[in-house]
């Protein structure tokens, strides 16, 4: 059996909230900004990204799914990413997914998969504004990279249908579901529910809880809605052998105390499945 600690990656989102001092009063917008304008200046970008990889490997990960305000398609040179493989490799910190907005034209969702390749990335877990506008060269563009894109259930997506409507045809198999399982208790549906019903075509898995249907305040597991035991339970019955990323996003404290907690928690349901 597969260690399960080499099934268990830290969200890079889970700080999204850091560079505003955990006060964000304006929404994710303010804390996607700001961390993206943190790490974009070459100057400093080695010394910044060192510090994260520090942080998740002293909470005890060795993976990581790089959120795009850490390292941006949009922005990133030949340097930052010479500079990221560098570190990545020193810490011993293995990429496993980006997370985030993959563009809205062609040029930009290839500079997204071109990034993820050059990474040895071959999932993007999020969305980009091609799935409604040019499937078609998405999904050419996605086969080219040998990238796959494991769309994440946002607000729009409040039940299984709603994604099984934006996977269609799957893309011959380029094109599934990133779960993200406190995002469909927000909407009111049972995320349980929802892996059973989408698990022919899941590609990664973001395990979430929130405190209660209608907002999206995240929270450590048991402390919320969301029954992640059993959505843990029911992914290891129907088969999934893929990496479960821990994802907790507070704006208004820091989550690396929850975050270890939570990494402890899924080791000892993944060792008992």
């Amino acid at each position: 059996m597969e260690d399960p600690q080499k099934r268990i990656s830290f969200m890079g989102a889970n700080y999204v909230a850091q560079q505003v001092g955990y006060h964000m009063t304006q929404g994710w917008g303010e804390g996607d900004s700001s961390t993206n304008a943190y790490f974009r200046p070459i100057k400093t970008f080695a010394q910044r990204f060192e510090a994260l990889l520090l942080a998740i490997r002293g909470m005890g990960f060795s993976l990581m799914d790089l959120w795009m305000a850490q390292l941006n398609w949009s922005w990133a040179t030949p340097e930052h990413v010479t500079i990221a493989r560098d570190l990545l490799q020193r810490y011993d910190v293995r990429i496993v997914s980006l997370a985030g907005y993959f563009g809205t034209t062609r040029s930009e969702f290839e500079a997204a998969c071109s990034l993820a390749r050059n990474l040895d990335v071959s999932i993007l877990g999020g969305s980009t504004g091609l799935l409604a506008d040019d499937r078609a060269s998405m999904v050419a563009i996605l086969k080219q990279y040998g990238v796959r894109l494991g769309i994440e259930n946002h607000p729009a997506e409040k039940t299984a249908q709603d994604m099984l409507d934006l996977i269609g045809d799957g893309g011959d198999g380029f094109i599934g579901t990133a779960i993200d399982t406190g995002w469909y208790a927000t909407n009111g549906y049972d995320a349980v529910r929802a892996i059973e019903e989408l698990y022919p075509h899941l590609i990664y898995v973001h395990l979430k809880d929130v405190l209660a249907p209608g907002a999206h305040d995240t929270c450590r597991y048991g402390q919320g809605c969301v029954d992640i035991p059993k959505c843990v339970e029911t992914l290891e019955r129907l088969g999934y052998q893929g990496i479960y990323s821990i994802e907790h996003e507070p704006e208004h404290f820091d989550p690396t105390e929850d975050c270890i907690a939570m990494r402890e928690m899924l080791l000892k349901w993944l060792t008992q499945a």
